[in-house]
């Protein structure tokens, strides 16, 4: 099995929005920057490939070690099905399309397994933060609201097995202060913020 990760990125000045008004922006985009970084690193040795439309954020994967896949104008689903064709054609056969603000992704690489859908919902069953599967499985990009449900049902029409992880860490992302405060982020999250870290 060859597996590439994908992880969509956008504009890291962009990013966190739901935090706006609780954590100033430099630092909501030092936040995005930071577990983005984290996820890419988590992603090693696989190959890793960034998804951007944003030349900061290309400039940063680049750095980092990563490919990137430039994808303006085709939002979010868009660039994830481009970048799955992409990835096929440089000849993975598997795919882990992972969100870009999981703090604790050690384990990302895990989700592969051969021949099977693995998806990995958020901790409210509502969104999918991580997704892995054979790159010839038709799973449709469709991340937005109840994304996890949605991804589901195309996994399993698509006849492949199925499998749903319900991840302990992988299950947890940041996009409110209540997931800033979760018992096993604030380890990890408190240093990068200090005193900007949201009450």
């Amino acid at each position: 099995m060859e597996t590439a990760v994908l992880i969509p990125i956008k504009a890291f000045g962009a990013a966190k929005a739901r935090l706006r008004g609780r954590l100033p922006d430099d630092d909501r985009a030092r936040l995005a920057r930071w577990l983005a970084e984290r996820v890419v690193d988590a992603a090693r040795p696989l190959p890793t490939f960034v998804a951007c439309d944003d030349d900061g954020v290309a400039d940063w994967a680049t750095a980092l070690g990563a490919e990137v896949l430039w994808s303006p104008g085709l939002g979010l689903n868009g660039a994830v099905d481009h970048g799955v064709d992409i990835v096929a054609g440089k000849g993975a056969d598997h795919v882990i399309i992972s969100h870009g603000d999981l703090p604790l992704p050690a384990d990302l690489p895990s989700v592969a397994s051969p021949g099977r859908v693995v998806l990995v919902p958020d901790g409210r069953r509502d969104g999918t933060n991580v997704l892995g599967r054979p790159c010839d499985v038709p799973v449709p990009a469709s991340y937005g609201a109840s994304s996890f449900r949605v991804h589901l049902g195309h996994a399993l029409a698509s006849g492949a097995p199925v499998s749903v992880r319900l991840d302990p860490r992988l299950s947890i992302d940041i996009d409110t202060v209540e997931d800033c405060r979760h018992p096993l982020v604030v380890p990890v999250l408190a240093p990068v913020l200090g005193e900007a870290m949201p009450q």
